[in-house]
Parts: structure tokens; sequence; C-alpha cells
């Protein structure tokens, strides 16, 4: 069975989808927020201002910038522990078919998936601020950086599991069973990927362009998901990139405002160098994790139809019927 037939193995009607949804929703952006909401009222002086704060960015009421990133990382968390649940008790489905189609999660392509972005990122990035020190201020401070990086290690992995987990694993073989092809379910998710990065301050302040990175690089998981039938890679890329974003650059205008090593004073534009990760650095990737797997059929693992697998006894019947003949 691969990747998204991994679906048919639990309960399949419309009903268990729905179900788990809601309670993902309700574990995320409700249960999950509460914390955050609370955290943020109790620094207000007045509802208005709480109101005015809701309504932009609760950032600007002045919490604490390691407690404000474990805040919103303890949103995915509960979606994350709503997520599996939906699957192991609404689905009545293994963990491990969600997360890949092999008998077991294999956390050395995890491994490698984060150590592959990981290193390329740090390696650009200080490349990058060589290049125009000008631009950048060295911000290490010590306390708050390693809680930083200890809030990093634990809870971003977790975040990026869920948007990895909901989108290249939920949506992609729930789209895939209903559309019974693979190009959908990677087209709709990539797009919603991008879309639910929309709200994020760097798209505000540059413009809806910058949707070519997220869409972008939502199809560079789902291509790297379905190639691989399973989820290790992505989920190692995805932790790597955000996990480096959060303790190596920071600005005052990304969707991650952190105690970084470094902080980037320079005024944002759109600029060539944005899309280099999309059209150059993404295809190498693929191509790098194409020779070390093995990947072919490319046009099929992408594009491909989703059949219902034959149950046992329905083998047993198709092998009847060509013995017989």
């Amino acid at each position: 069975m691969n990747y998204i037939q991994q679906a048919f193995k639990g309960n399949n009607e419309w009903y268990h989808w729905i179900f788990t949804i809601i309670i993902v929703f309700i574990g995320w952006q409700i249960l999950g927020v509460i914390p955050l909401v609370m955290t943020a009222f109790a620094s207000t002086e007045n509802m208005t201002e709480f109101a005015n704060a809701a309504a932009d960015n609760f950032m600007t009421l002045g919490i604490n910038k390691n407690l404000f990133l474990f805040l919103m990382l303890f949103m995915f968390a509960v979606g994350l522990v709503f997520l599996l649940i939906g699957i192991k008790y609404i689905h009545k489905r293994t963990i491990t078919s969600l997360v890949t189609s092999r008998k077991k999660i294999d956390w050395k392509r995890f491994l490698f998936g984060f150590l592959s972005w990981g290193i390329l990122v740090v390696v650009l990035s200080v490349i990058g601020i060589y290049l125009a020190l000008e631009n950048y201020t060295f911000n290490f401070n010590a306390k708050p950086f390693f809680i930083l990086v200890a809030i990093s290690i634990v809870f971003i992995p977790l975040q990026t599991s869920l948007e990895e987990l909901l989108f290249r694993g939920y949506f992609m073989q729930g789209l895939g069973v209903l559309a019974k092809n693979k190009w959908v379910p990677l087209v709709i998710t990539s797009v919603c990927f991008g879309l639910l990065h929309g709200a994020n301050p760097e798209v505000q302040k540059l413009g809806s362009i910058l949707m070519v990175f997220y869409i972008g690089t939502g199809f560079f998981y789902g291509i790297t998901t379905l190639m691989d039938e399973g989820t290790e890679l992505a989920l190692g890329l995805h932790a790597a990139n955000n996990m480096i974003a959060a303790f190596l650059v920071t600005t005052d205008w990304m969707v991650f405002q952190t105690d970084a090593l470094f902080i980037d004073t320079s005024e944002p534009s759109v600029t060539w160098e944005m899309f280099i990760p999309v059209f150059v650095l993404y295809p190498l990737i693929l191509w790098m994790f194409s020779k070390k797997y093995g990947w072919n059929n490319w046009i099929e693992k992408l594009t491909g139809k989703v059949e219902k697998p034959l149950s046992l006894k329905e083998n047993y019947r198709v092998l009847d019927e060509i013995g017989s003949d």
C-alpha cells in the first residue's frame, strides 16, 4: 500500500473526517489559545486595550518574547494531540499510518531531512550576514537565548508536526481517497498550506508576492511526501527550517520575533533572493533525495490513481481465479 492508501486502513466514512477536523479545530484554535488569551488579558489594564491587541498582535502588550513563543507553540502542540486522538479513536488507525507507509517510522529519514536543510540554511544565512554586516546586530544574551533554544527544540517540532501531519498527512490522504488520484491532494494541500501563512506579518509587510514562497514550500513538502511514501523527510525539513528561523535571525516584522542571535535591521523589501529556495534550493534537495532513496516513476507517484486495496479475502479470490485459469 502506498502512502495515501493508508487512509483505507481505518474508518473512512465522511463523518469520521468531519469529527476529526472539528476536534482538531477545537484543540488548536480554542483550547490551545486559552493560555495565550489569559496571559494577554493579565497584561492589559482594560478591555479596550485587550480588544485592540487581539485585533492586531498580542506581542504589542509587551509579553516576554520567550513566553509568547511558548504560548504560540503550545496551541500547535494541543492541536497535534487532538489530531492523533482523532486518528486513533475516531478513524481506528495507527499513528504510524498517518506518518508513513512503512511498517514503522523511519527516524533516520527525519534526521537526514533535518540536517540537510538545517546545514544548508545555516551556511547560507552566515554568508548573507557576512556579506551585509551593516544590516545585522549581534543580539546574544545568554539566559533568554538558551531558554529560546530549549523552547525551540521541544516545541517547534510539535508545531511543524501538526502542520505536516495535517496537510501532508491527514488532508493529503483524505483528499486522495475522495479524488481517487494524487495530483488533486498535492495541489490543494500545497495551496492551502500557503494560504494558511497569508496572515503572517511578513506577508502583510511585503505583499502577496510572498505567497509564491509559501505555496512553493507547500509543493516542496508535498512532492517529498508523495515521492518518499511518507512524511519523515518533510517533518525533518520543516522542523529545521522553523527552528533556525527562531534562534538565528529575527526582525521586528516576522512571525518569529525572538531573542535570536542576530537582528536584521534592514528595511524589508521583495528581492530576487527570496525566491532562490523555491526555484533553486528545493529542486536541488529533491534531486539529492531522489539519488539517496532511489525515487522513480515520478509521474505515477505525483499524479497516479488512488484505488482501494483488495482485502485479504479478495486477494485469495483473485489468486483462485488465476489458478483456475
